[in-house]
């Protein structure tokens, strides 16, 4: 981006400070560039003149010092210095805060009584260890700290807050942040890209996620926010995001009832609609799984009680049985009308029937199945977890690409579909051709 997009501009204002230099320079990207390179002191914003084209890199900004009007003059601040909050662990934390969570003051870091420090501004000079604000030097993971003035005590922690939307709740689903960085430092690729990775997650198919520029999202239920990245040779990868201090506001107890696809059921049945038991969450016995209440932790996963973890058509649960790895839930709907359970007597058969099988390859059928010939549950087409894959309802918009439900989108020999196992990428589904059917 332009590097006036890190200073906040403040026309016809000029400020009365101490530590200053004076350079000529043709514009304010040139000013700004100066400030950059400034090595007599931290300069926290610059002064530009248009008249004269004269540009002040100053140690000061308005926050800290006198401010009066002055036509001519534009001032520009480093955001950086004006943030009062810290992002992450705060290692580029610059506000002003100077006593420690307890309240004691803060030692100067140029300072060697009460504590001889071992960082210095000689030692550091890039990390802000100005005056005896709190800072984070050595990227200490529990955030900005510093030498205090109790001779007992040589360091300790701030209180700094966390910045609105810098941190993530849950699994970041929520996330409005603007980290642009993998965890291993790449580059994220524009969400509105296709170079150098193609993929289905735009911001016309997912305007409700926030895909912005390049920003760190989690528009498909992923553990943490991620990205794909400008790396030719790495398609995707996490981003750092910390969790924030703060828990996330309990929003009453759920609901006890079926409303839309009851995501937000936290009620306590825990039986299948067929009647097998389920399985705890956490627990992999006797069927393995992914969804962990420790790695999911906004999405009730108590007990083993049924749930919506992943968007599905309604709850469901894992279930004791060795022979079902998982069946949905029969949950009263709130509205106070039964669950239309498939197969009751007065259904005709042709109607399940021409739902459930398949003429030729498949490619015009358009059920509701979603369970594989190996009994495994179909992924959604839309989601890129547990396998990421160009199958997407965007790039198929003739397929008919609904939630999970099998589908043959590329002319193979039947119905398929990627799967929840992250040990099998795809199989073809539990479906029979509609002629092996006979007349009953």
């Amino acid at each position: 981006g332009d590097i006036l997009d890190d200073y906040l501009r403040t026309d016809g204002v000029w400020i009365l400070t101490r530590n200053k230099q004076f350079y000529k320079t043709n514009n304010e990207k040139e000013c700004a560039e100066k400030c950059e390179a400034e090595r007599n002191f931290s300069c926290r914003a610059f002064l530009f003149t248009r008249k004269k084209l004269q540009c002040l890199t100053l140690a000061e900004n308005a926050r800290m010092t006198v401010m009066f009007n002055s036509t001519d003059a534009v001032l520009y601040e480093k955001k950086i210095y004006l943030l009062q909050c810290k992002k992450g662990i705060g290692k580029d934390y610059r506000g002003t805060e100077a006593k420690t969570w307890r309240g004691i003051p803060c030692q100067k870091w140029a300072e060697k009584t009460p504590h001889k420090p071992n960082y210095t501004p000689e030692k550091y000079p890039n990390a802000g260890l100005d005056e005896n604000y709190c800072r984070n030097p050595d990227g200490d993971e529990n955030g900005p700290w510093c030498y205090t003035t109790d001779p007992a005590t040589r360091f300790d922690h701030c209180n700094i807050p966390e910045c609105e939307g810098q941190c993530m709740q849950c699994n970041g689903e929520d996330y409005h942040g603007e980290v642009s960085r993998t965890k291993s430092g790449l580059e994220c690729q524009h969400w509105d890209a296709q170079e150098p990775h193609m993929h289905g997650f735009t911001p016309q198919n997912f305007p409700e996620k926030d895909l912005k520029m390049n920003y760190c999202r989690n528009p498909d239920g992923e553990l943490r926010p991620w990205c794909f990245t400008t790396s030719p040779t790495k398609r995707w990868e996490y981003c750092n995001i910390p969790h924030c201090t703060a828990h996330p506001p309990v929003s009453g107890l759920g609901s006890q009832c079926l409303s839309g696809k009851g995501e937000d059921y936290r009620g306590r049945i825990a039986i299948t609609e067929s009647g097998n038991t389920c399985q705890h969450w956490n627990t992999q016995f006797p069927h393995r799984h992914g969804w962990i209440p420790d790695r999911y932790p906004c999405k009730g996963l108590e007990e083993n009680y049924c749930r919506n973890p992943d968007g599905e058509k309604r709850p469901w649960c894992y279930t004791i049985n060795s022979s079902v790895r998982w069946e949905y839930c029969a949950i009263p709907r709130c509205d106070g009308t039964e669950q239309v359970i498939a197969g009751m007597s007065n259904v005709p058969v042709q109607v399940p029937l021409s739902e459930e099988c398949y003429r030729g390859k498949g490619q015009s059928y358009r059920g509701t199945t979603s369970i594989t010939v190996s009994g495994k549950k179909c992924q959604a087409w839309s989601s890129m977890f547990p396998h990421r894959h160009e199958k997407t309802p965007d790039r198929f918009p003739n397929a008919d690409l609904r939630d999970n439900y099998c589908r043959n989108p590329d002319g193979d020999s039947s119905p398929w579909c990627f799967t929840t196992d992250p040990s099998m990428r795809w199989d073809y589904c539990n479906l029979k051709r509609c002629d092996d059917y006979t007349q009953e």
